[in-house]
């Protein structure tokens, strides 16, 4: 199976990683521009179900579908995410469940008649500061493998590469005399 031009380049290496500042902004594109439709979700599921479970299966469904685009377009990856992403960004994904979980668990607290309002205003805003914490956990951790590669940090041995042999022609080659057998035989072995 053959790779395609925008996972490698000329020379065989995965392409580099956008610059740090591209990647935040393809990041906040992307987690959030899913984050505010989330919300919009989680405020609907929570009116047919506890708030936690809405947030919970809300988080699972943007987490697989943050984690394919961040794979694809903002670290630089050029492919779909493998599970070890998917199983590592679900880590990330459930400090910010937790996150967003806690803060809204402590406006109820704080002000038990929130209106949707507050509760969008504290959600995102706890969306926000987990979405930071988890870039960089998906930039420096979770997608850096590709990068790793890329910039030559790779762990491991570096790949063989050819060797030039020349020989000098003032050294002349060591010439067999022509009696000499090349080869010998198993008969020739045995009658030794």
């Amino acid at each position: 199976m053959g790779r395609t031009r925008t996972e490698r380049d000329d020379a065989g290496r995965p392409p580099a990683p956008p610059a740090p500042l591209a990647s935040f902004a393809r990041f906040v594109l992307f987690g959030g521009g899913v984050g505010v439709a989330s919300s919009a979700a989680v405020a609907l599921l929570a009116q047919l179900m506890p708030w936690a479970v809405a947030n919970a299966l809300i988080t699972v469904a943007s987490t697989v579908l943050c984690t394919e685009l961040h794979a694809r377009f903002t670290f630089g990856a050029g492919r779909r995410a493998g599970w070890r992403q998917h199983l590592l960004s679900a880590g990330s994904a459930s400090a910010a469940y937790a996150v967003t979980t806690v803060a809204m668990l402590i406006l109820h607290v704080v002000r038990p008649s929130a209106g949707m309002l507050s509760e969008q205003a504290v959600y995102l805003s706890a969306s926000g500061l987990a979405g930071i914490g988890r870039f960089l956990v998906l930039r420096l951790y979770v997608f850096a493998i590709g990068r790793n590669q890329a910039t030559g940090r790779a762990k491991g041995p570096a790949p063989l590469q050819k060797a030039n042999v020349t020989m000098s022609p003032s050294i002349p080659a060591p010439a067999l005399p022509r009696d000499l057998p090349l080869r010998r035989t198993m008969a020739d072995s045995r009658s030794s």
